[in-house]
């Protein structure tokens, strides 16, 4: 009887003992859990607040340098041909900007038309501005010594038997002239620019293949007026044509 008293004592304090330390290792990993999560979190504020802010001068460097590493991947897309071929084709006209016919010069093709056509045009507006701006200077002078000694003498005999009135519209109109020869000469400038970048697109960056043959052929037609045949009410006669159709092989 003593010894199973015994027995049941040193059992029964085993399991006592037992117990007891499972539930100091559960306190403990959980205390040290926390005590980690703590550390964690501090090292984590210590760190963003360690963290230098970026200044709007940093945040413009570090976008310009993601917009140029963004272009270069496009253009490391392209090939050598066709980046030789959009320079070429961008080129003329920056060249006939700089210089009138350089890039006509630079397409090649009848540019030993089209330079001496572009300079002619640009001397032809020219003289007209310099003659109206002669003779607009010339009718100027008239007036005013018209002006000084009261209208009863003249300077100019060619002048002499147009009045004062006449001479103003005169005046009037070599002004009007030679402002206008001043406007076609600006836009000579640009259509020289305009034909260089065009013939420059046509050539390098389009292409009609094999359509380059074509034939043509002429054919009689009645000609239509106001969405009708035209023919005359009396006597009735309609009005022939000739009609040309171009057709690419």
């Amino acid at each position: 009887m003593i010894k199973h008293l015994i027995f049941t004592f040193i059992f029964l304090s085993f399991c006592f003992s037992a117990f007891a330390q499972k539930q100091d290792s559960v306190k403990t990993s959980v205390s040290g859990k926390k005590s980690a999560d703590k550390v964690v979190v501090t090292q984590d504020s210590i760190k963003k607040e360690e963290a230098p802010k970026e200044t709007r001068k940093e945040r413009r460097r570090r976008e310009k340098a993601e917009k140029e590493a963004k272009e270069e991947a496009e253009n490391a897309l392209k090939d050598s041909a066709r980046l030789a071929i959009e320079h070429k084709s961008t080129v003329a006209w920056k060249r006939s900007l700089m210089v009138p016919g350089w890039g006509q010069y630079s397409n090649g093709g009848l540019w030993w038309i089209k330079v001496p056509v572009i300079y002619g045009g640009f001397v032809s507006t020219g003289l007209i501005i310099e003659f109206n701006h002669r003779y607009y200077r010339r009718v100027i002078k008239e007036l005013d010594f018209r002006l000084k000694s009261g209208g009863t003498e003249v300077n100019d005999e060619e002048m002499k038997n147009q009045s004062t009135d006449g001479l103003i519209r005169i005046k009037d109109g070599y002004r009007r002239n030679r402002d206008l020869a001043i406007l076609a000469t600006v836009g000579w400038y640009g259509l020289n620019v305009v034909e260089a970048y065009v013939d420059s697109m046509l050539k390098n960056r389009w292409s009609i293949g094999d359509a380059k043959r074509f034939t043509y052929r002429f054919s009689p037609t009645v000609l239509s007026a106001n969405g009708q045949y035209a023919f005359q009410q009396s006597p009735l006669r309609p009005h022939f044509g000739v009609k040309m159709t171009l057709q690419f092989k």
